[in-house]
């Protein structure tokens, strides 16, 4: 049985457009809303009655470092400085109204996508790693961003601003 567009979620199909976008040209830090659009039609991924739904989905929606609109925190695309769309790289900045403590969704789950697109989510585990500014370069070989999360047990039994109020309080 052939896989009809609507069978799994737009973002899902969104953020498949925009990794194709990605592989075909490795050399481009990022993508207009057009060519999404336009790699959507071409793969036949979305439907007639969706491409409405298209455009909050790019705006909004899907964009770490956009403020959500609704209670879904994904963080699927962000948006970079000329305005253009790539996919969300852990690390990238995120708009506080997606900050949660559930892992966000930054990536389709393999159960919700067809089989055809598995080999992207492989693709992508790689392609994240890499600085988007030197793709030789992998971020887990940079030292700072080697330290994310480092300290975190520091304050893991306390509350944060408890912790700062403790420190506060102690003698110099």
């Amino acid at each position: 049985m052939e896989t009809v567009a609507s069978d799994f979620r737009l973002t899902d199909r969104i953020w498949i457009a925009a990794a194709i976008l990605h592989q075909e040209f490795p050399n481009r830090e990022d993508f207009s809303k057009d060519e999404v659009r336009r790699k959507l039609d071409e793969l036949t991924l979305t439907t007639p009655e969706e491409r409405k739904s298209v455009n909050p989905h790019l705006n909004q929606h899907m964009v770490a470092n956009h403020s959500p609109s609704t209670t879904t925190k994904y963080r699927m695309l962000f948006e970079t400085n000329s305005g253009n769309l790539r996919l969300y790289r852990p690390g990238d900045e995120v708009d506080s109204g997606r900050q949660s403590h559930r892992s966000p969704k930054y990536v389709p789950r393999r159960d919700q996508i067809p089989a055809t697109y598995h080999a992207l989510i492989n693709w992508y585990e790689t392609w994240s790693k890499k600085s988007p500014t030197n793709p030789a370069t992998n971020w887990e070989d940079d030292p700072l961003i080697r330290l994310i999360g480092s300290g975190k047990h520091i304050w893991a039994d306390e509350h944060a601003d408890d912790y700062v109020n403790r420190l506060r309080e102690e003698p110099a």
